[in-house]
């Protein structure tokens, strides 16, 4: 499930501003776990390190820590790309360039509408990232009445 949809932001702005202006670090800086541990969120490097966003390590001279570290979490990251897979395997047309046309059509009010069924449909039938992580979603009841 996406739980953070940000955007339009045009294409040619890097990850990183985008991450800065979409709000989500004050939005994590203001809640914790139930043990006091900050949220974080995993990225590629361009998003440097701080109390919400971690990243690989990086060097020449990496302990078998980190070099597992970096492999484990490589892995997740792949994860991440599921959920937008599944967006476009139910809504196909919001795949294609052709068929959208940004100043003619709401193409943002199209995309989030697929995020939003897409997630009323993990609800329902579970989804591979869930499978992964071995977590169970909300009922649909429960994500709508959020």
């Amino acid at each position: 499930m996406i739980a953070n949809l940000f955007g339009p932001v045009e294409g040619r702005h890097h990850d990183a501003f985008i991450l800065g202006v979409s709000g989500l670090l004050p939005q994590l800086g203001r809640i914790t776990k139930p043990d006091g541990e900050p949220y974080v969120v995993y990225g590629d490097p361009a998003y440097g390190m701080s109390a919400n966003v971690i990243s690989p390590f990086k060097g020449a001279h990496l302990t078998q820590l980190q070099h597992q570290f970096n492999r484990q979490m490589s892995e997740v990251r792949v994860c991440v790309e599921w959920g937008f897979g599944k967006i476009i395997q139910y809504f196909a047309y919001l795949d294609f360039r052709k068929n959208l046309k940004v100043l003619l059509q709401p193409v943002v009010k199209y995309y989030a509408v697929g995020a939003l069924l897409t997630s009323c449909h993990t609800c329902l039938y579970g989804s591979v990232t869930g499978s992964f992580f071995d977590i169970e979603p909300p009922t649909l009841e429960k994500y709508l009445a959020n």
